[in-house]
């Protein structure tokens, strides 16, 4: 089944956002595609509705509110993207941003693609690639629970334009080695996402170009 109820779901991303029946059930249908497929392939661990609600969904949306609400954003890379967050749920709540999600795994971007059809998505694009092989930039760069940190983080850097973005949602104690390792960026002061998995929101701003 998979299904959950826009009620349900509203009721789940309280602590985070508040959102209109429209983009409640962009969620609903989102939620019932990535059970179906988590069946065939490792998109999440998590496989509770619920959770995913606000695991997944929750940290995104509230990440995308704080970025969007510091100012808008044309152009958005979700780097490493997997089963779609943050950068599909930026999307959702943010219809201007043409978001790009970089997926190196042929079959996680086959499910993003179907996934953007299915919610009729004309502001996503999917690159199925290594990132090293995209070549433009963006006005925000979105990471999320990456592997290999401290390459992904510099790839994310490169990635990022001038006076643009890069926001993380990371572990607290990955907060310190992100500033120590793009000493470049100019770092605001983290923000705790409301979620109670010690998960954080880091937002730099890219100063100088870097070859």
């Amino acid at each position: 089944m998979g299904y959950v109820e826009t009620t349900a779901i509203a009721h789940l991303l309280q602590p985070f956002i508040e959102l209109d029946e429209m983009r409640l059930r962009s969620i609903s249908t989102y939620i019932d595609l990535l059970l179906k497929w988590n069946a065939r392939i490792n998109l999440t661990a998590i496989r509770e509705p619920a959770e995913i609600v606000q695991r997944h969904f929750g940290e995104s949306l509230f990440a995308a509110k704080y970025l969007l609400e510091q100012k808008p954003v044309g152009t958005a890379i979700d780097l490493g993207s997997g089963a779609g967050f943050p950068g599909v749920p930026f999307a959702i709540l943010s219809p201007d941003t043409q978001v790009t999600l970089i997926e190196s795994q042929h079959k996680k971007a086959t499910f993003l693609k179907e996934l953007i059809l299915l919610l009729e998505l004309k502001n996503v694009a999917v690159f199925c690639g290594r990132a090293e092989n995209y070549l433009r930039t963006a006005d925000l760069v979105l990471l999320r629970a990456v592997e290999k940190f401290e390459k992904t983080l510099q790839l994310a850097v490169r990635l990022t334009a001038v006076g643009g973005r890069v926001g993380l949602m990371i572990g607290s104690a990955q907060v310190e080695l992100a500033g120590n390792l793009a000493p470049i960026m100019g770092w605001e002061e983290a923000v705790q996402i409301p979620s109670g998995h010690s998960r954080d929101l880091l937002v730099g701003t890219k100063i100088v170009k870097v070859e």
